[in-house]
C-alpha cells in the first residue's frame, strides 16, 4: 500500500517542502524515525538543528504509517535519521525519496541476531529484516552501543554541515561519556543479584540483556503484536516457578495482559519495563527513563542484597 502511494506522495512533498525548511528557522532539519534517534539527533545536534520525529508520542514505532506532510519532511530533511529493517515504511520513503539523506545507524553498531545471544529465549523470532539475517533492532537499550551511534551521526552531521563540524563531535563527546556514566550504573546495579533471569512480555531487552548478563525469557519474539500460543505460556510459567521469578516485566505501549498471566500462573507480581520505542511522559527522556529501568531490575532481581 505505501510502495504504491509514494509517487503520490512526492507530489505532495514539493508542495510542503519550502514550509518545512522556513519552520526550521535556519537551523538544519533533521527527521528521525522513532524516540531514541530524535534523542540522540537533538543531544548531538543542539540548537542547529530542528528534529522531527516521525513516530507520534504514545504511539508503536514499529508498524508505523507515514502521511504526506511525513514524507515531505524526510525529502527536505538535509538528514534523516533511522533504524534500516526496524520501520518498512520509513525505510520506503528513504529508498525510494531521500536515499542521499538517509543515515541509516545500523551502520554505527554490531546488531545481534534476534536468537543470537546466550539464553535470549521466545517463541517465534520474528526478527525485522537486515541485510539476510533476522536482526534485534533494540540496540538504543545499550548505552554503549548508543554511545557509538552518537559518534556516527556526528560525522554524518559534520559532513553534511562542516561549519559546525566542532560543535557535533563536541556535543557527541559530552553525550557519549554521559552514556559511559549510565552503562557503569548499570554494571555496578547488575553485578551482584540474587536471580539474573529477566521475564518479559517480549524480547525487547536482548541488548541490555546481552550487555549486563541477564538471560532474557520471553514471553513473544521480537515483535510485540505476536500472540504466544497456549504452550509458550506454560513454558514461561513452569520457568519462572523454577527460577524463584518474582516479577514479569510489561511494557509501555503494550497491553499487560500477557504478562498479567503469566504472573498469575507462576504466584510473581508484574511491574514495567520501558523498551523505550516511545515517550509516554513529557517530562521523561532517555535518561530518565533508564535510570527507571535499573530500579525495576534491581528490585526484581535481588540485586545489591
Amino acid at each position: 500500500m505505501m510502495r504504491r502511494l509514494l509517487p503520490l506522495l512526492l507530489v505532495l512533498a514539493g508542495l510542503a517542502g519550502c514550509g518545512a525548511r522556513a519552520e526550521a528557522g535556519g537551523r538544519l532539519p533533521i527527521v528521525a524515525a522513532f524516540y531514541p534517534l530524535q534523542f540522540v539527533s537533538e543531544r548531538v545536534g543542539g540548537d542547529l538543528v530542528q528534529v522531527v520525529n516521525l513516530t507520534k508520542p504514545g504511539a508503536e514505532p514499529h508498524d508505523v504509517e507515514l502521511s504526506p506532510r511525513q514524507v515531505a519532511r524526510i525529502v527536505d530533511a538535509r538528514v534523516a535519521v533511522y533504524l534500516h529493517g526496524f520501520q518498512p515504511a520509513v525505510d520506503a520513503a528513504i529508498a525510494q525519496n531521500a536515499e542521499r539523506q538517509g543515515y541509516d545507524v545500523s551502520g554505527a553498531v554490531s546488531l545481534l541476531h534476534a536468537d543470537e545471544a546466550e539464553g535470549q529465549e521466545a517463541e517465534g523470532h520474528e526478527g525485522h529484516d537486515h541485510g539476510d539475517e533476522a536482526t534485534d533492532p533494540h540496540v538504543w537499550l545499550d548505552p554503549v552501543r548508543l554511545a557509538a551511534i552518537g559518534d556516527g551521526l556526528a560525522e554524518r552531521l559534520a559532513t553534511t554541515d562542516p561549519a559546525h563540524a566542532a560543535d557535533y563531535r563536541a556535543r557527541a563527546a559530552t553525550l557519549h561519556r554521559q552514556l559511559t556514566e549510565l552503562d557503569a550504573e548499570f554494571a555496578a546495579g547488575l553485578a551482584t543479584c540474587a536471580r539474573r533471569e529477566l521475564v518479559t512480555s517480549h524480547t525487547a531487552f536482548h541488548y541490555l540483556a546481552d550487555r549486563y548478563h541477564l538471560t532474557q525469557v520471553g514471553i513473544t519474539g521480537v515483535d510485540p503484536e505476536a500472540e504466544p500460543s497456549p504452550r509458550r505460556l506454560a513454558e514461561v510459567a513452569a520457568e519462572a516457578r523454577a527460577h524463584g521469578t518474582t516479577t514479569i516485566f510489561f511494557e509501555t505501549l503494550v497491553s499487560p495482559k500477557v504478562a498479567e498471566t503469566i504472573a498469575r500462573e507462576a504466584g510473581a507480581t508484574t511491574a514495567v519495563l520501558d523498551p523505550l520505542e516511545g515517550l509516554t511522559d513529557p517530562d521523561a527522556d532517555y535518561f530518565s527513563v533508564m535510570r527507571a529501568n535499573l530500579a525495576a531490575l534491581t528490585t526484581a532481581l535481588g540485586c545489591g542484597t
